[in-house]
């Protein structure tokens, strides 16, 4: 073997361990509440990318997504959230957003919001992202919502089941 070729022989198992670092997914999303952390990571998808609230609340003006029913945004949603359903999601509701913008989809708690991630990955979307924890954890870390009327502390719950991961709010079913 040739000094350069040995050479260059022995920089690609540090090549390699840097390229297996940088493909490496991060460290799991976590929520403050040990028991909902559980939940979470038995229902989601963990190859479905995500941010955590703390990721959306220092993202650079990302096209925020509402994949809950047309009742529970009526209640309350995150300020400049754009309303596309879950049940009755449709493509077209999504038609003017860039296929590279910065896209975060919520619901309750992320799984809603999961298969809306996906279905728009699939469609293309490239820089989408499920919120971990869902808008449960947005209001649990003192997050504010909004109503047509202004800020409000009434949340929507879904159902007695889930609702009991809101630590704050008023819940409404």
């Amino acid at each position: 073997m040739s000094p350069s070729a040995s050479a260059n022989y022995g920089k690609i198992p540090s090549l390699l361990f840097l390229l297996l670092v940088a493909c490496t997914p991060g460290p799991a999303q976590t929520v403050q509440d040990t028991a909902y952390q559980h939940t979470l990571q038995q229902l989601l998808d963990a190859r479905v990318p995500t941010c955590s609230v703390a990721d959306l609340k220092n993202a650079d003006a990302p096209v925020i997504l509402d994949s809950r029913e047309r009742r529970e945004y009526d209640v309350s949603h995150m300020e400049k959230a754009t309303w596309v359903g879950y049940n009755d999601f449709d493509m077209a509701r999504v038609k003017d957003v860039p296929k590279n913008a910065p896209i975060v989809v919520y619901c309750s708690v992320g799984y809603r919001s999961e298969r809306i991630t996906q279905r728009l990955r699939k469609a293309g979307y490239s820089n989408v992202r499920n919120l971990y924890g869902g808008i449960f954890e947005w209001v649990n870390t003192g997050q504010q919502v909004v109503n047509e009327h202004g800020a409000t502390n009434r949340i929507h719950g879904y159902d007695a089941l889930w609702s009991k991961w809101l630590t704050r709010g008023e819940v409404i079913h």
